[in-house]
């Protein structure tokens, strides 16, 4: 009998990982991104709250194009970056998700940073 890995177990084991190291606070929120194979998703978290602060995704009505590429989500990137800077959030912690930092979640990361984030 052959074992398959399951990728997105894999996935969430990382991210857990990852979360037991990055707590978003009041000052710096976390930036958390999912992808699927057709879209991607970020939203800003307040982790001592439980709040999410600003969320974009590649579903909005104001976001054309398409989320399952990288140009899409360096769009998100930015829109998420001009959502944040209306709410004063000008820093937060980056949460990949568990996903390699490449491709679309890269994007991401590049598009919020040229729209104002710092992280």
């Amino acid at each position: 009998m052959v074992n398959h890995l399951d990728k997105n177990k894999a996935r969430i084991k990382r991210h857990m990982r990852i979360r037991n190291k990055i707590i978003g606070t009041e000052n710096t929120p976390r930036l958390n991104v999912f992808r699927s194979s057709k879209n991607i998703y970020a939203q800003i978290i307040d982790d001592e709250k439980g709040f999410t602060l600003v969320s974009a995704s590649s579903l909005d009505k104001e976001f054309e194009g398409n989320g399952g590429n990288k140009s899409g989500a360096r769009d998100i990137g930015q829109i998420l970056a001009k959502k944040a800077l209306d709410k004063n959030i000008k820093k937060v912690v980056f949460d990949r998700g568990g996903y390699i930092f490449h491709g679309r979640v890269k994007e991401l990361a590049e598009g919020a940073r040229e729209g104002g984030l710092d992280f």
